[in-house]
């Protein structure tokens, strides 16, 4: 018997594919590139200063406020961004690009090359990428509940009178934001790089404003500062440490959205903008709090004088849209990575341009989202309580990413092995550090994000454990397709005019709706293809190398077609491409498409716990159907299935 459904085995997934090509990069001047990548990498790091600082010198800390403190956690922040961001991120871990995609399923698929399928290396591999994968929705959801947050608590600085109405516009704000996401960012997306770099320059020159006052904060520079801190308030320092990190959220993103833009665009943005501009901001906040201890309640907004306190609360609203507008497309582009690569059930997914294939709306992803995001605001209530779920998510991510990069350095670039040990060793000891600081925060919300992604994380293995016991239930009882092919052509059936298109998920064996149609209907179309979807370990695949086609005789062919993890296959087009490429023509209206349409049924076989068992009944069954993910045209579409026991 076959699957329902043309599924990604895990050879597929494992497998080491050399691919000569690939989708190109958008073409465009490095400007452009650095323009449009402002608009979408940068909007999450480059919000923090509107919270970060604040957190720092929360009183729950306990820090004696002091030129030393101040000083030595300014020094924490520039020296985080240094080695996190420069160095970690932006020089190193963005080299480990596969086929010049980023992002966490991407590393680990690049990782994945190096482990034998099936082995207990290969799954701690894959539940590592997972689980991190599952932490950056745990960042979907925050990043809009403070950014949009933080930025509306402005209000409170314009006047006291506004606090009651801080929730509610925040909640119209983030409900509109979700709203327009059917729409798609191709029509306002030309805004946020200009609007960005505007918010970048504005956060610098704010910081050259208050610096230019009291200009000895620029010693904070000299990392002895953050050392003696450490060192004279060695537990309060620990503690302050989760609240520093709330400046590197985002870095993530730096190496996520690298497939959009290119590793240059994104290391000139860095380097040349955002950095100076995030540490004058940083450097002036810490220059008013010297001559102003009390404005520590929220020293972003009293940077300027105010007067200019209400045009900047409206441009930080904006800026901290564009950030939940970068984080939520990242989820549709996770979540469509993800059901590719196995681990989600099929689920819609709409193309909001024409002409760039990353920009994707799934109605499901965004209001699940949205309905979280509002939970959040509504619990939490405040930016600054917000603050202690947020870093435990990103710290997760971060310990993942650089675990993964060790097993690439070391493996698939072959680096040498004490040059690996001394670059990991310094990124990773950064990064537990950060991480065990966020841990004392589980209790005051850092339980949020484990617990999303803890929840997120058994659904995706559960998802893939299921597939996994499905495939092997199946091909137990599956029937070769090749001495299938040969009997069936020595004892031909009624041939009947036609084509008949047959979703195989496996190219080996006969699919459940060939064995259907023959013993139900008793006849064969006279053209049969045996159609296999395959998604490799490469984020595109060029046209070029996408099909194989197998004559089995007596006009029935086997054909495989093969996807990256960032391509949605469309059965329209890949039949265009047979045309093209074997010159076989397809009438739409003479074609019919068999699937199989499978009940999986929970039972006491070895494989999952039942209850497992059902989650994955519930989720194989509520999968958005075979014909609308591949978008086969509807009324040609035959579905046959029987019921299958895990």
């Amino acid at each position: 018997m076959a699957i329902s459904d043309p599924i990604y085995s895990q050879s597929s997934l494992l497998k080491p594919i050399e691919v000569k090509g690939g989708k190109d990069h958008k073409k465009g001047s490095t400007a452009s590139l650095v323009l449009a990548a402002m608009g979408v990498v940068f909007g999450d790091i480059g919000t923090s200063p509107l919270y970060a600082l604040k957190e720092c010198f929360s009183p729950e800390h306990g820090i004696p406020f002091s030129q030393d403190a101040v000083l030595g956690v300014l020094s924490m922040v520039f020296w985080a961004f240094v080695v996190v961001v420069s160095l970690k991120y932006v020089l190193f871990v963005m080299r480990a690009n596969n086929h010049g995609e980023g992002g966490i399923l991407a590393l680990m698929a690049m990782a994945l090359r190096t482990a034998e399928t099936g082995s207990k290396r290969a799954l701690l591999m894959i539940m590592l990428g997972v689980f991190g994968a599952c932490m950056f929705y745990g960042d979907a959801v925050i990043t809009p509940a403070i950014s949009v947050l933080s930025a509306v608590e402005g209000l409170e600085i314009v006047s006291p009178e506004f606090t009651r109405f801080v929730i509610p516009i925040t909640i119209i704000i983030l409900v509109a934001l979700f709203a327009i996401q059917k729409s798609g960012t191709a029509t306002v997306g030309f805004l946020f790089g200009p609007i960005m770099v505007i918010w970048f320059l504005v956060l610098g020159a704010m910081g050259i404003y208050n610096i230019v006052d009291n200009p000895s904060i620029v010693v904070a520079i000299n990392p002895m500062h953050a050392i003696n801190f450490m060192n004279e308030h060695a537990l309060q320092a620990f503690i302050v440490l989760g609240a520093v990190f709330l400046v590197l959220t985002g870095a993530e993103a730096l190496y996520a959205d690298m497939g959009h833009f290119g590793i240059r665009p994104i290391q000139y943005a860095w380097f040349f903008l955002t950095m100076p501009c995030l540490l004058l901001n940083y450097f002036g906040q810490g220059a008013m709090l010297l001559a102003n201890p009390e404005a520590i309640q929220n020293p972003f907004f009293l940077m300027v004088p105010e007067a200019y306190t209400f045009t900047l609360v409206i441009l930080a609203t904006l800026a901290t849209v564009i950030a939940s507008q970068a984080v939520i497309s990242g989820a549709y582009s996770m979540t469509s990575q993800a059901i590719l690569l196995g681990f989600v059930p099929r689920m819609k997914i709409t193309y909001t341009s024409e002409e760039e294939i990353g920009q994707i709306y799934i109605p499901s992803i965004n209001w699940m989202l949205l309905v979280v995001v509002v939970a959040v605001v509504l619990a939490f209530k405040q930016s600054s309580n917000l603050a202690a779920a947020y870093g435990i998510a990103v710290t997760t991510t971060m310990v993942i990413t650089t675990f993964l990069a060790a097993v690439v350095m070391r493996q698939v670039w072959n680096w040498n092995s004490v040059i690996v040990t001394i670059i990991i060793s310094t990124f990773i000891t950064v990064d537990l550090a950060f991480f065990a600081a966020n841990v004392l925060k589980i209790a005051e919300g850092g339980w949020f994000p484990l617990l999303l992604g803890a929840f997120c994380f058994l659904l995706l293995m559960t998802w893939y454990t299921g597939r996994k016991l499905l495939r092997e239930r199946i091909i137990k009882e599956s029937i070769p397709l090749e001495p299938f092919v040969e009997g069936l052509l020595a004892h031909p059936p009624h041939r009947v005019e036609g084509t008949a298109i047959f979703l195989t998920a496996h190219i080996d064996y006969v699919p459940v709706a060939m064995l259907h149609n023959l013993k139900h209907n008793r006849v064969l179309h006279e053209r049969v293809f045996f159609l296999k979807l395959s998604t490799w370990d490469v984020p595109y695949v060029n046209d070029s190398e996408r099909l194989t086609m197998k004559d089995m005789g007596g006009e029935i062919y086997l054909v495989r077609s093969v996807h990256g993890f960032k391509e949605t296959p469309d059965i329209n087009k890949v039949l265009a491409l047979i045309e093209a490429q074997y010159n076989i023509k397809f009438d739409l209206m003479e074609t019919s498409f068999f699937l199989a349409r499978d009940t999986v049924v929970p039972s006491k076989l070895p494989g999952m716990a039942l209850w497992r068992e059902r989650i994955f009944a519930w989720m194989f069954q509520n999968a958005a159907k075979p014909s609308d993910f591949f978008q086969i045209p509807t009324n040609r579409v035959v579905e046959l299935g029987a019921k299958i026991e895990i």
